[in-house]
């Protein structure tokens, strides 16, 4: 097991459970002594974080020893039907949105891992299991009943190397398919299918309008409504699904008023197609946006292109500050969160939004997305009223 956050740790309880005797690897090892504890080993399950190069890694696979995902591992423990998303933006709002319309449990890219639900839920239990390319990148026999996808845009770069190897990792969740499958899907996806295909839009004509704000969740909608049906859910729990959901933390998350100023939490915007979509949702209102965190090898010149009248202010932040602002003209720079969120409180106005959407990762001042988001919900709870 390489990897122990939260996904190694559970699959590793799940194969002792099974009185499997499992090999735990919590950093990357480099010389031939530490290499050689995959000699006699079976199988290496590696967390998503851990890269294909790693030595560990490159090691099994030169001893012809398989390399599996947690989610592999995860979806062979459990006997569950899955139903599985994936995307580059809308992953965890979509699969929440399912989980709450089909009453089941959601695991995988965020929250429990797969692994965590052994023993946890009827055999018969449809899971929702949101995808990461990282974990779908190390599938072997993964099948999920269903599979969404919802976009396809570049993202992780400097882990993949390029859009196509992205790509190509995105669409494995498809791979295993059969006949008697679904594959939900983007209208315009030129990628062959085993699967029985269904195709969604933003503009379909859904039974009721979705809760959450924005031409990308009017997307996210549509690809759950088609999931949800596919998966036998009656029109009525579609309907309440549709209008109760109140989405995700860090992902358009409206956490203060202040003054009559907005702050909106988008922390989870680590790439630059998810940033365009916050904006897109702000369009008519008067935005101070605060960007930056660290590298993914992304062009930020569509961002800079995107950047209407109604943006008062861009405030940039982490190690992509500079790249930002020779993209983005008048960027105030303002080096950290804590500092961009002063700023931004002290000169925004009555009606106007402070929105935090990084397009970038965070891992240069913080631990994840998360950590990040709740600092400055933090941040802005200690403002003055």
């Amino acid at each position: 097991m390489l990897g122990l956050a939260r996904s190694g740790l559970a699959a590793a309880a799940a194969l002792e459970r099974r009185g499997v005797e499992v090999v735990r690897a919590d950093r990357e090892l480099g010389n031939d002594e530490d290499v050689g504890l995959v000699e006699g080993v079976g199988l290496l399950v590696k967390s998503p974080g851990v890269p294909a190069e790693a030595s560990l890694v490159a090691g099994a696979r030169e001893r012809g020893v398989p390399v599996w995902s947690e989610i592999e591992l995860g979806s062979r423990l459990l006997p569950n039907p899955i139903l599985g998303v994936t995307g580059t933006n809308g992953k965890t709002t979509t699969a929440e949105w399912l989980g709450f319309m089909l009453g089941a449990p959601v695991a995988g890219n965020v929250g429990r891992a797969l692994s965590e639900l052994d023993g946890e839920v009827e055999p018969e239990q449809l899971v929702v299991v949101e995808l990461s390319s990282f974990q779908l990148e190390d599938i072997d026999r993964f099948r999920p009943r269903i599979a969404v996808l919802l976009n396809l845009e570049p993202d992780h770069l400097d882990r993949h190397g390029s859009f196509k190897a992205y790509r190509d990792a995105k669409l494995r969740i498809f791979e295993n398919q059969t006949e008697a499958d679904t594959a939900v899907v983007p209208r315009d996806l030129d990628h062959e299918l085993r699967a029985q295909r269904v195709e969604f839009a933003a503009d379909d004509r859904l039974p009721a309008e979705p809760s959450l704000r924005g031409a990308h969740n009017r997307e996210n909608a549509a690809a759950a409504v088609a999931a949800a049906r596919a998966a036998g859910a009656r029109e009525e729990e579609i309907v309440r699904g549709l209008r109760d959901f109140r989405g995700v933390p860090h992902r358009l998350e409206l956490v203060a008023e202040r003054g009559g100023v907005g702050y909106v939490n988008d922390s989870k915007a680590t790439n630059v197609a998810a940033t365009l979509r916050a904006l897109a949702a702000y369009e008519d209102e008067p935005v101070r946006l605060i960007l930056g965190g660290s590298r993914k090898g992304e062009d930020f010149a569509p961002l800079a292109a995107a950047l209407g009248p109604n943006v008062r202010a861009v405030y940039v932040i982490g190690e992509t500050a500079d790249e930002l602002a020779r993209v983005i003209p008048d960027t105030i720079r303002a080096g950290d969160l804590a500092t961009a969120v002063e700023r931004a409180a002290t000169a925004a106005q009555p009606g106007e939004v402070v929105l935090l959407s990084p397009a970038c990762a965070s891992y240069d001042q913080f631990g994840d997305f998360e950590e990040r988001g709740e600092e400055f919900k933090r941040l802005v709870a200690n403002l003055p009223m």
